[in-house]
């Protein structure tokens, strides 16, 4: 699956900035899961993996316009065929889908920026 990092197939975006093992810890510890459903011309979801960039974290990305069960997923189980979409798994099971890219942006850097929950 396709990762938060825009560049080489090892996640690395070239900049030498890999992000950091506290900041994902973070990140797997306060969610199951974290998977951003786009599509690569989108100017929104460019906005949402510019600051999942900028926070180094690891999010899955899901290509509604590549995977086709990507697509049927997002609109089932989130109700929309929009994106950019911000699915939120956590660990007791409940999906929480997260819709508009300043939403998505907010919640990232609130949790994640170092500004929001420890």
């Amino acid at each position: 699956m396709p990762r938060s990092r825009i560049g080489d197939e090892d996640g690395s975006d070239g900049s030498g900035n890999e992000g950091t093992p506290e900041t994902q810890a973070k990140v797997d510890g306060a969610v199951g899961k974290l998977a951003l459903y786009y599509y690569e011309t989108c100017g929104f979801c460019a906005r949402v993996r510019a600051t999942i960039d900028q926070l180094e974290i690891d999010i899955e990305l899901r290509d509604i316009h590549r995977d086709p069960e990507h697509y049927q997923r997002l609109v089932a189980e989130g109700g929309a065929g929009t994106v950019p979409c911000l699915l939120i798994e956590s660990k007791d099971g409940h999906d929480e889908w997260l819709y508009e890219s300043g939403d998505i942006c907010d919640y990232l850097e609130d949790d994640f920026g170092g500004r929001g929950a420890t």
